[in-house]
């Protein structure tokens, strides 16, 4: 690969970690990359995972120097997307991604719904009272988890729809959270493409060029996230599920006129 291709990964892992950080989707732009790279979709997927893991060890870091995390009692709630990435991990050659694509699509649509109706509760903080029981959020979690063992791109905005409207936290602290649960499970994902071989050294260089413009995009996002505050991510979070919704459906609306 060329040289200039390198500093193309940096600068769009960058801003991947940015997005991801403040929101979520990032990986809706370093997917398509590595496969333009010439990078087969399954071997970009575990390129992917590389960066993901070493952004989310500096943003996990950050957020828990800004007070946000308190990783003793946190780590709680990532448990079962752990479990349900392992059943995900399993499942994920008998679902089809178109399928999958449309299904994600529309779900973000409405989730920009409920933050354009709701915007309140999206910025208060409910985890005193949480809007449904623990029990039921593990069993989402689970559900979360198992697509994020599946597919990392989109998992994001499943993780604050769960952690915001479900266990009541506000954008920040959830943000925080979803960095922390996505933490806990990419290094199981990350296991099963190496033991499988779709890792190999040329990949991996790349998946540390990737990771090298994450985690500068991490450490701004971090400091953005915290000092703008819920309100601020809620718009980020606006446009960033508009951005990916369209990405995903357009190709879906054009396949029924085709």
């Amino acid at each position: 690969m060329e040289w200039y291709l390198y500093l193309a990964v940096i600068a769009v892992g960058f801003i991947a970690g940015l997005i991801n950080t403040l929101a979520a989707g990032g990986s809706l732009l370093t997917l398509p990359l590595m496969i333009a790279l010439g990078i087969p979709s399954t071997n970009a997927n575990a390129v992917n995972r590389i960066a993901i893991l070493l952004q989310n060890i500096v943003a996990v870091r950050k957020f828990q120097k800004k007070e946000v995390l308190q990783l003793k009692q946190d780590y709680k709630i990532g448990i079962p997307a752990v479990i349900g990435s392992i059943a995900g991990a399993y499942i994920a050659t008998i679902i089809e991604a178109p399928a999958m694509d449309t299904v994600i699509g529309v779900v973000m649509i409405v989730m920009f719904v409920l933050i354009l109706l709701n915007p309140n509760s999206w910025v208060k903080n409910r985890e005193n009272r949480p809007p449904i029981p623990l029990w039921l959020q593990y069993i989402v979690f689970f559900f979360i988890g198992m697509y994020g063992g599946f597919l990392q791109a989109g998992v994001g905005f499943f993780l604050l729809m769960g952690l915001v409207l479900g266990s009541g936290f506000d954008l920040v602290k959830a943000n925080g959270l979803k960095v922390l649960i996505i933490l806990m499970y990419t290094p199981i994902a990350l296991t099963m493409f190496i033991v499988s071989g779709l890792l190999t050294w040329e990949f991996v260089v790349i998946g540390l060029f990737l990771a090298a413009g994450n985690i500068l995009g991490a450490i701004l996002g971090v400091n953005m996230a915290v000092k703008r505050g819920a309100k601020f991510l809620r718009y980020m979070l606006m446009v960033a599920i508009l951005i990916a919704s369209i990405k995903l459906l357009i190709p879906q609306i054009q396949g029924l006129f085709s």
